[in-house]
């Protein structure tokens, strides 16, 4: 109320733009900042947790496990995206890449490297 006086060339102290508005019991409508949230609600079907915490495999592709890491650079701002898969079996790195952008190509390229045989049939893939 008080910048608005203001703004039309008044000049009035703000204690008693306070004073004359509780007298004329007038209150301000004060909106609250909402705290940013990038959660857009549940996108796309959960998948169910077949793996229980149950890592050990049994045989070789079996159960394999992935996630995407990030890799500062020491001397730069740029930073280093890597994506592998794991086996279960013997905690051997099946495949992997590297990209400056964490992207659902990068995700694709490592899958196809990884998958591009035929022996993972039965082959349970976690992932966070």
């Amino acid at each position: 109320m008080t910048l608005e006086l203001r703004n039309c060339g008044f000049v009035v102290n703000h204690k008693k733009v306070q004073r004359l508005m509780r007298v004329l019991g007038l209150t301000a409508r004060i909106r609250r900042k909402r705290k940013y949230s990038s959660y857009q609600g549940e996108v796309g079907k959960k998948a169910e947790n077949l793996i229980q915490r149950q890592f050990e495999a049994s045989k070789p592709m079996e159960k394999c496990y992935t996630d995407v890491t990030v890799f500062s650079i020491p001397s730069s701002t740029q930073k280093l995206y890597l994506s592998p898969v794991l086996d279960g079996f013997n905690s051997e790195i099946i495949a992997y890449n590297l990209s400056t952008s964490p992207n659902l190509e990068q995700v694709k390229t490592m899958l196809e490297q990884a998958f591009a045989e035929k022996h993972y049939e039965n082959t349970i893939l976690h992932s966070d």
